[in-house]
């Protein structure tokens, strides 16, 4: 980016140059050449207006910076590209299709600058080193900068996912006690008070859990999928396996919330997950359904570090 400026006098009416004519501040005027590449911009400013033209320039010309957020999770990879705090564009995949995924993203998307990882799941970090010649890359752990007070009994365990939902949540809702609940492979609980210390929560097997142990945990009991219940009172061993396995869940979780608001209040719940959707509609408590809420916590806690290392 190529800078020059120079200024004159404005003339006077009677087309000679009068010093005393210019006493005024709004008779100096500058003349501002922006050069960008092949592309160049002449135009002539007032001094009041002239850091503004500037930056009016710049925020038009630079090239947008993107950074991917990648979720590994304990069963799938969810990814997505954000440009400032806009979702562009999300992605799931299986974790044997990581590199290639990855590779994709990054031709479609070429603005992005950095790759913000969060992992529980089993990935080597050399997968994502691959691509440090493309765009730098970051892992967080429990050395980062968070936006809570870790109160957590045993930091060292508190899963890097549940740190960064915790501090999604202490970004996104200040000054509010926050419930999140995370809906996935397991269910998590994470609570941070209103003065935003996070005191804990609690884990419990997820729907597919569930349906697996009732079927390698007996002798007879079926393997099945997630079905929706058609009554409470299940009428076969199928409708009573979903019966209980899925308004077990959603009982569940009504009950961990109604403790919660028992005790607390200015309160406000943070559903995600995979099942956030199914459970949104079915639970009796208002809460605030987000089932990408990980991952834009991921974007939102990275930009908190950029802003606090």
């Amino acid at each position: 980016m190529l800078f020059g400026f120079w200024w004159y006098l404005q003339g006077s009416n009677q087309g000679h140059m009068d010093f005393q004519s210019i006493a005024l501040p709004s008779e100096l005027r500058y003349r501002l050449v922006l050069n960008a590449g092949a592309k160049i911009e002449s135009f002539s400013v007032y001094p009041k207006h002239f850091l503004k033209k500037i930056y009016s320039y710049l925020r038009r010309n630079k090239k947008v910076k993107m950074i991917l957020t990648v979720d590994v999770g304990n069963t799938r990879i969810k990814a997505a590209v954000f440009e400032g705090s806009t979702v562009l564009e999300n992605f799931i995949f299986e974790k044997n299709q990581l590199e290639e995924k990855i590779k994709k993203i990054l031709e479609k998307f070429q603005n992005c600058s950095d790759l913000v990882v969060a992992s529980v799941g089993n990935i080597e970090k050399q997968s994502f080193l691959t691509f440090e010649k493309q765009l730098s890359v970051h892992f967080f752990t429990h050395e980062d900068v968070f936006p809570f007070h870790n109160k957590y009994a045993t930091p060292k365990t508190l899963g890097i996912d549940r740190m960064i939902l915790a501090a999604g949540a202490t970004l996104q809702f200040p000054k509010q006690n926050r419930l999140v609940i995370d809906a996935g492979t397991c269910i998590t609980y994470d609570f941070i008070d209103e003065n935003d210390n996070y005191l804990g929560g609690a884990i419990s097997p997820g729907l597919r859990l569930r349906y697996e142990s009732l079927h390698h945990y007996t002798a007879r009991l079926p393997l099945l999928t997630f079905e929706t219940p058609d009554s409470y009172i299940g009428n076969s061993t199928a409708q009573a396996i979903h019966s209980g396995v899925v308004n077990g869940f959603v009982y569940e979780i009504d009950g961990f919330i109604d403790e919660y608001r028992a005790n607390f209040s200015n309160f406000i719940i943070i559903l995600t997950g995979g099942d956030a959707d199914f459970l949104a509609k079915r639970l009796k408590n208002t809460i605030f359904a987000n089932s990408n809420f990980l991952l834009e916590s991921l974007n939102q806690t990275f930009q908190y570090k950029i802003e606090n290392d």
